[in-house]
């Protein structure tokens, strides 16, 4: 902008100081929930701008009508489209771009007047607002100012009168048109969440619902605070009926506890959850999620202590070396209406919880109990991954542990496995009363396979003292491995490599060689 610029009577005036860009933040619909600083800087504007569609009714307009007046210069953003159906060249995306930037150019002139321009949004500017558009282009050219708003979040909240979170509860806010692979993974790994921008994508977001079982949780929000505002069990909606601006809203499970079920109520179920060898971060959603809505957990002292502590949610901690009495409480507590999470280390169906509830849930009385089996990562894949792709081709899964099986039985599936050429993942290698089958494996090995074939020892995969180390089969050292240990054995191509970083990488071919 030039210093100064030309008057109509040919002399000379400064340039006018740019103006303020304001975002405004009207609230969910009722102008009564706006701010009093969205009021007084709607009052101070020049200019007020609003989005709308190609209608040219604006939600936000109508929210904050009462306080424009008729000297305010009025930019009303008209979207060219509003849906993805555009011949624009660039797409829908390219379609909202170039939009967006002529906007922006629209108030940029405004602003370089010297005039202050109030951007109206509903709900809170930069929420899922079309004002964020605007901040993004101009906010770092002009000096700018963001005006909260309530959220239709906290007005779906208040109308409905129930908490959305309390005490840890984490709250997940989605959209809708997110693919409902998604929604689904998401809506069974948190404890709350909003789903947005329903319309069209209603009938998708329900099947969510409803694949991550959280249906009969949910209520339906519709227009709060504004005129036409209903609300209902989400179930029950007609999604014919369903507007853009509604929300699913799944609330806070403390403070909504499912109800007792009545006595003739039919029975609850167990779910077999596999947590992964350590920790929520290798939890899947669905495990999560069934953690979370159970109302019993029960498992070994160890795998419970990884989950996060819930109100109103009974835990029955025991021993490792009692799985029938445990598959038995849990099918005993599932026969009385319980929704009951059995917790299992890395995968369930490994070496795991799985076959002992199924075993006893087999037998009588418990043959109609509903079972389910949730799978998890795997100790042998965990530790795989940190130490590369050792188990990249066949592979077999044997444990050494003889309390269960004989050892005979144990050194013939080694052979059988050594013979085949195969990777293998050694489970239950050692313990305190266990200490000679890791030597006994190595020898058996060592007849088929050569010295440095590479062993990878992995150790509390995911917990605090992880470590993961690559010997040769010959220098294996049987001190060195404890119950908390895995062992993967190479094949005859597992190749171990250092690279230019200084890290080892364990790795197994896909192709095997011919002849």
């Amino acid at each position: 902008m030039s210093e100064q610029q030309a008057t109509s009577d040919g002399g000379a005036r400064e340039a006018a100081a740019p103006g303020r860009l304001y975002g405004v933040g009207l609230g969910p619909g009722d102008p009564s929930l706006m701010t009093v600083r969205a009021v007084e800087v709607i009052a101070e504007a020049d200019v007020v701008a609003y989005h709308s569609a190609r209608h040219g009714r604006s939600i936000a307009r109508s929210i904050a009508a009462r306080h424009i007046r008729p000297d305010h210069i009025e930019e009303p953003l008209v979207y060219p489209i509003t849906t993805e159906t555009t011949d624009h060249p660039g797409g829908y995306r390219g379609a909202l771009d170039e939009f967006y930037e002529k906007a922006a150019a629209r108030l940029a002139a405004h602003l370089d007047a010297g005039r202050t321009v109030a951007v109206l949004a509903e709900g809170d500017p930069l929420f899922y607002g079309s004002y964020q558009h605007m901040h993004q282009r101009l906010a770092d050219r002009y000096d700018t100012e963001v005006i909260p708003g309530v959220t239709s979040v906290s007005a779906a909240a208040a109308r409905l009168g129930t908490p959305l979170v309390e005490a840890e509860e984490v709250l997940t806010i989605l959209p809708g048109t997110l693919p409902e692979e998604e929604l689904t993974a998401r809506l069974a790994a948190t404890d709350s969440a909003v789903v947005m921008k329903l319309g069209r994508t209603f009938p998708a977001v329900r099947r969510a619902l409803e694949r991550s079982g959280r249906l009969d949780e949910a209520r339906y929000v519709e227009r709060a605070t504004m005129e036409g505002e209903r609300s209902a069990q989400l179930s029950s909606v007609d999604p014919e009926s369903v507007p853009y601006f509604s929300l699913a809203v799944v609330p806070s499970r403390i403070a909504n506890p499912a109800p007792e079920p009545p006595e003739d109520a039919p029975r609850g179920e167990v779910v077999v959850v596999g947590t992964g060898p350590a920790g929520p971060l290798w939890l899947t959603p669905e495990s999560r999620g069934a953690l979370a809505a159970a109302e019993d957990l029960v498992g070994y002292t160890t795998y419970l202590d990884r989950v996060p502590v819930r109100p109103g949610q009974l835990r029955h901690a025991s021993d490792n070396k009692v799985e029938s009495e445990r598959a038995e409480l849990a099918l005993d507590l599932a026969r009385r209406g319980r929704r009951v999470a059995v917790v299992s280390g890395g995968d369930p169906g490994v070496f795991a919880m799985a076959t002992a509830v199924l075993e006893v849930a087999s037998r009588s009385p418990y043959r109609s109990v509903p079972v389910r089996v949730l799978p998890g990562v795997t100790a042998a894949n965990a530790a795989a991954a940190r130490a590369g792709a050792p188990l990249g081709h066949d592979y077999a899964v044997i444990s050494l542990s003889d309390r269960l099986k004989p050892w005979e039985v144990i050194a013939e599936r080694l052979r059988a496995a050594a013979t085949a050429d195969m990777a293998m993942a050694l489970y239950n290698p050692g313990s305190r009363s266990r200490t000679w089958q890791v030597g006994k494996a190595r020898e058996l090995l060592l007849e088929h396979r050569a010295p440095d074939t590479p062993v990878v020892l992995g150790r509390d995969i995911g917990g605090p003292e992880e470590s993961v180390r690559t010997v040769r089969l010959a220098d294996l050292d049987p001190t060195q491995v404890d119950m908390r240990t895995i062992l993967l054995v190479g094949s005859s191509q597992t190749q171990a490599v250092r690279r230019d970083d200084g890290t080892e990488v364990v790795w197994t071919p896909r192709r095997y060689p011919e002849g």
